[in-house]
Formats: structure tokens, C-alpha cells, sequence
């Protein structure tokens, strides 16, 4: 950083304040990780300075053969990690990709089905304040209202009567493994295409910890930049049927140039999702998720569905109350973050607040166990977050345990780096 911090002191000095944010504190943010040296060093190289757009040995410039080869190196890469036939790994975003997969099979006002924001989608999946949700006519299914779980039953029954031409599957705040061969096999009823989408649980999926998509829906879509443990960006997995109708449907249909510095860091972090590390790695990001949630329920905390069986948990605040007003998502978002845990306010089944407020919490473990830390950490720090949000619970304007927690929340983050060996 000192060529950086010589010329601008200002963006070097909020980028250090960064990283001693991420180090002092203890993130718990589903959809965050962090990347090993050596993807930031792919990320941060030369290969930002070239312009490549079009696809390996057909380009629209010159001086792209050694682009070709980590484009190509980066999607062998994907296909070998999860048995896909075919990879694309241009899309800049997650929703990006999604949004290619609609663009290559969907015309305006097609019908798709998705889950609901509120329990548990995602924006990209046809949510109104999204594009998606306006150039499409979109159906939402949602959980069971009992077992907060998806009910396959009443979401076949639904297809039949929406007749989608899309069918989605696959959310951000859901902590269930999910049967994507039921997804498509009802999808083929109703003649609807498949696409899943795995951003949150690919590093799960590609390890074995979680059903895997591939080769069982019509299409895949991902980021790189959540279990998968690489930079920000996405992917599409797809036959080789599809491959054509894919690829053109992301260049030219929805980008330009592709970002080559972070393709290089894709295709280091798919090598690096084939080690046996990495695979020890998500099964730890499991047991630590159940080992919080277990002492979060054993709190007298609500757990929606009841528990988790992959990277995150959802809590319902609704039982937190003082004179018949609950803690919100956003008062036990700020709270927690006053005492140096980051997590995010998240909407639940059953919502009655706006997003911006909510009744949930979503907290999640991946950074964390990418910090070396196991099931006794987790334990302690679900102490820690019931600790602080029944004292905020109790009177709003506490900052007792906020201020305790703190203290211990440091000295625990000061014995994990940000970067051990073996990331």
C-alpha cells in the first residue's frame, strides 16, 4: 500500500480502517468471506489493463492470447469442481448472471416462479423493486407456514396452475437444504425450464456438503464470492446443448468487456475449491452453523424452521419484546454491530415489517470458519449475540451488554487472523 498511501493518503487510510474493521470485529454476514492472498494478488494485477470482449479465440481485440488462457483455465476449472459440461465466467454479479439466463430463454411478460423475498429469495428472482420484477410477470411460492420449510406438494400444485415457463429455485436467506430434483421434476411437468441458483451454497455444493444442482436442473448460476471463498463475481453452468444460447446471451446480450484481473482470481479460487483443505473447510462451516444455533435455541431464541443445514441461520425476533413492541431487525442489527458482531436484518416468513426495518436476523458463519475458528467459538459467540440482543430487548437504550461484549468480542478476534496458513 505505500505507493497508494504516499499519492492518497485519504483512500489509504479508509482502506486500512477497513481492514482493521474486519479484524477486530467478528463477521457474520451469510453472503460475505474473505479471499486468500493469492486470489487479491490475481485480483490486483495487470490483467485489468486489457479489453477482451467476445470469448476465448474469438475476440474483438488484439493482444488476448494469454487472456484466453486464464479464461479458459477458469471455466476447465469450474466444469471439473462441479461436473458441469459447460461454464461461463464473464457475469460481473450473481444477478447478472441470473439475468443472462432470463435474456437467453424468456421473452417479455414470460411467467416465473421463485421464492418469495420475505421468505427467504432473492431480489434478482422477480422482486417488484428489481428489472426482473417488471419486464416479467412473476409467481412466488413461499414455506410452509408451519415448518417454515419448502413444501414441494403445494409448489407443484402451483406450477400447474401458474403453467411458468421459468422455474427457480435455490434463495438467500433460506437454511434448508434445498431438493433440486424436485424442482425439476416439476418444472418437466408443466414444460418450464429449471435454473438454480447456488450463490450462497456453491462452496457447499462443490464439496458435497449439499445436494449439487449440476447436471440435474436445466441451468446453474452462482457467485464466487460467498461459500466459494473468491472474489465478487458469477458464473452459469449449463449443458452443452445450452452453451451457445448462454454465452451469447451474456456477451453481447448483458456485458461488454469482461473484468480479466477477475477471471484470473476465479479460476485461482476454483483451484482452491479442490483442495481436500477446502472441503474440510465447508464441513466446518456446517457444524459451526449448528453448534450457533444450537446454543441461539437453547437461549430461548426463535430459529426459523427450527434449525440449519448449511452456512446460515434465520432468527425471529418477534419474541423479543418490551411492552408489546419487539425488537426489530434493524435495532438488533445495530446493536450487535455496536458490540463488534456484523450481521444483517433480514425478513422472515410471515412479515409484517418493511425491509428496511424487518422482524429477522440472518447470521451466518463462512468468515469466521475462514478465520480458523470451530464449534466452541461458535458457542460463545451465540452467547454473546442472545446476550446482547435480550439486554436491548429489555430496555433500547441499554448499552450494558453492548459494551461487555465488545471487550470479549475483541479479545477473541484478536486471536485469529484474517489470513491463516491454509487460506
Amino acid at each position: 500500500m505505500s505507493s497508494l498511501a504516499n499519492f492518497d493518503p485519504d483512500v489509504a487510510a479508509i482502506i486500512e480502517k477497513e481492514r482493521l474493521r474486519q479484524l477486530n470485529g467478528l463477521e457474520l454476514i451469510a453472503s460475505e468471506n474473505i479471499v486468500s492472498k493469492r486470489v487479491l494478488e490475481a485480483m490486483s494485477s495487470i490483467m485489468t489493463n486489457k479489453y477482451a470482449e467476445g470469448y476465448p479465440g474469438k475476440r474483438y481485440y488484439g493482444g488476448c492470447e494469454f487472456h484466453d488462457m486464464v479464461e479458459n483455465l477458469a471455466r476447465d476449472r469450474l466444469c471439473s469442481l462441479f461436473g458441469a459440461e459447460h461454464a461461463n465466467v464473464q457475469p460481473h454479479s450473481g444477478s447478472q448472471a441470473n439475468q443472462a439466463v432470463y435474456f437467453a430463454y424468456l421473452n417479455h411478460k414470460d411467467r416465473i416462479m421463485s421464492q418469495s423475498l420475505t421468505q427467504g429469495g432473492h431480489l434478482s428472482h422477480g422482486s417488484r423493486v428489481s428489472i426482473t420484477g417488471r419486464w416479467y410477470s412473476i409467481f412466488h411460492y413461499g414455506v410452509d407456514p408451519e415448518t417454515e420449510m419448502l413444501d414441494y406438494a403445494a409448489i407443484e400444485e402451483m406450477a400447474r396452475i401458474v403453467r411458468p415457463n421459468l422455474i427457480i429455485c435455490g434463495a438467500s436467506a433460506y437454511p434448508r437444504e434445498i431438493d433440486f430434483k424436485a424442482f425439476q421434476e416439476i418444472a418437466e411437468t408443466v414444460d418450464a425450464r429449471c435454473m438454480a441458483d447456488i450463490a450462497h451454497i456453491a462452496g457447499l455444493c462443490a464439496t458435497g456438503h449439499h445436494n449439487s444442482p449440476v447436471g440435474v436442473v436445466d441451468v446453474v448460476t452462482t457467485t464466487t464470492h460467498k461459500t466459494l471463498r473468491g472474489p465478487r463475481g458469477g458464473a452459469i453452468m449449463c449443458s452443452k446443448e445450452d452453451a451457445v444460447t448462454i454465452d451469447r446471451s451474456v456477451f453481447p446480450g448483458m456485458q461488454g468487456g469482461p473484468l480479466m484481473h477477475v477471471i484470473a482470481a476465479k479460476a485461482v479460487c476454483f483451484k482452491e475449491a479442490m483442495q481436500p483443505s477446502f472441503t474440510e473447510y465447508c464441513g466446518q462451516i456446517i457444524r459451526n452453523t449448528r453448534a450457533m444455533a444450537e446454543v441461539l435455541a437453547d437461549e430461548g431464541l426463535d430459529i426459523v424452521s427450527g434449525g440449519s443445514d448449511n452456512h446460515l441461520i434465520l432468527l425471529n425476533l418477534t419474541g423479543l419484546s418490551t411492552d408489546g413492541a419487539h425488537l426489530t431487525g434493524l435495532e438488533a442489527e445495530n446493536a450487535l454491530g455496536e458490540a463488534g458482531i456484523t450481521v444483517n436484518k433480514n425478513t422472515i416468513p410471515r412479515e409484517q415489517l418493511s425491509p428496511f426495518v424487518t422482524s429477522g436476523l440472518r447470521i451466518g458463519t463462512p468468515v469466521v470458519t475462514s478465520r480458523g475458528m470451530k464449534e466452541e467459538e461458535m458457542r460463545q459467540i451465540g452467547h454473546w449475540i442472545a446476550r446482547v440482543l435480550k439486554d436491548v430487548a429489555r430496555d433500547k437504550n441499554s448499552k450494558k451488554a453492548i459494551r461487555e461484549v465488545k471487550e470479549e468480542v475483541t479479545a477473541l478476534a484478536s486471536k485469529y487472523p484474517l489470513y491463516p496458513e491454509e487460506i
